[in-house]
């Protein structure tokens, strides 16, 4: 018996595994680009939707810590990171329900000293009162 010579390769399972590394792929950087800091926001049933604006994000998580640009920060870092912007930026501070209000009123009036006049807190729906 002689063995035959591969004339063609079969491409298909190839195909199928590229398919499911792709789906793999696609699947894990959406969990990945939606990662965001844990914060649970605190409710209200006025807010309003920001769109093309210049804005910043300052998280504040339920232990206390700060997060600028997804990275946590001390406050004098933050401080100086902030210092940097035009003070025109929107700066929005996502603050879980659960912290202590004066770690929220340390960040507003480090804001505020600095010549920030656009600075909201942002809020997640109001489902029923």
């Amino acid at each position: 018996m002689e063995d035959k010579e591969i004339s063609m390769m079969n491409v298909i399972p190839l195909i199928d595994i590229m398919l499911v590394l792709l789906t793999i792929v696609l699947v894990t950087s959406t969990f990945i680009a939606s990662g965001k800091i844990p914060v649970d926001l605190p409710q209200a049933r006025a807010s309003e939707k920001m769109e093309n604006v210049v804005q910043e994000y300052i998280e504040i998580d339920a232990n206390g810590k700060y997060y600028f640009h997804g990275n946590e920060i001390s406050e004098t870092a933050l401080k100086s990171e902030v210092g940097q912007l035009p003070r025109e930026t929107k700066m929005i501070i996502r603050a879980d329900k659960k912290i202590a209000l004066d770690i929220f009123v340390v960040i507003l009036d480090m804001l505020k000293a600095d010549g920030f006049e656009n600075v909201s807190l942002q809020t997640g729906p109001k489902t029923s009162y």
